[in-house]
């Protein structure tokens, strides 16, 4: 699990840093930034991990979510992953944007032509915090995380099927029941096969909270209601029914005017980090 430092920037009196590495998960090299607050230099910090959106990278949220300010006030690492596996060759990744490259839906694909590189949800609760854990300093008993779109997705997702190695979860506009929607839909056919269905329920929020039995959740979830995605591809309001439906104690916000962008992510970031900060903290 050989790693390097490619960059490192100050911010806030701690530092942004960008890390590349060898993933057996994905069979490819990975790179990721983390911010450290100052409180690093003496010790391991909390974490929160981001996980982007489509067609993104491990750079959008680092340098356009203006994070690393409330970040650096509560001393809280950031950890922001890539999206999915780069470069891996396989025909066809690289013909759309809402799938292949920049589109791994943090899920473990199980077709042959995917699987062997397609493996983001073990990246992300397996190989990536065992890296980190390791090598950075971070307290990996206290650790949250949160993520925008196909990452809120992600984040709610893996917080569900993971609940004691995360403090908390939030997202941003999540693509919140992706076995009803077009995006998911594609993905899930294609890295999951069209034929198991009850595989693809694994990976969607909505089905994932109607098992769940006896654990509450304290999430925090925002949404715009002029994004453009809102109704065809996020399924809020499915989201906002099951939670009810199951006894949950969730925070749904829809922001008034607000879209899918970083505009939005920005304006409501430091209440995510904020909610993670009490739960981290305790």
């Amino acid at each position: 699990m050989a790693y390097k430092e490619l960059a490192r920037n100050k911010a806030f009196d701690g530092h942004v840093v960008k890390y590349e590495h060898a993933s057996t998960e994905l069979s490819c090299n990975m790179k990721f930034n983390v911010f450290l607050p100052k409180e690093s230099q003496h010790g391991a910090v909390p974490a929160i991990y981001f996980l982007s959106g489509l067609t993104c990278t491990e750079d959008n949220f680092i340098q356009k979510s203006g994070a690393l300010a409330e970040a650096a006030k509560h001393g809280v690492a950031l950890i922001a992953p890539d999206t999915s596996p780069r470069g891996a060759g396989i025909e066809g990744e690289d013909d759309s944007w809402d799938f292949g490259t920049g589109a791994g839906f943090y899920l473990d694909a199980t077709d042959p032509k995917w699987a062997k590189h397609y493996r983001m949800y073990s990246y992300i609760t397996r190989e990536l915090p065992a890296l980190v854990n390791k090598e950075l300093p971070i307290d990996g008993t206290k650790v949250s995380i949160m993520g925008h779109s196909m990452g809120g997705h992600g984040a709610l997702t893996i917080y569900l099927k993971n609940a004691t190695n995360y403090k908390t979860v939030s997202a941003f506009s999540p693509i919140a029941n992706p076995v009803n929607c077009p995006w998911g839909q594609k993905a899930f056919s294609n890295y999951l096969g069209v034929d198991d269905k009850e595989a693809w329920k694994e990976y969607d929020t909505v089905e994932l909270l109607k098992k769940l039995d006896n654990v509450k959740v304290h999430a925090l979830v925002d949404v715009g209601t002029s994004d453009n995605f809102l109704e065809r591809e996020l399924k809020i309001d499915t989201l906002k029914e099951t939670v009810a439906a199951q006894g949950q104690q969730w925070t749904i916000r829809y922001q008034d005017g607000y879209d899918h962008s970083y505009f939005f992510i920005s304006t409501f970031i430091a209440d995510h980090i904020q909610h993670h900060a009490q739960y981290l903290k305790q």
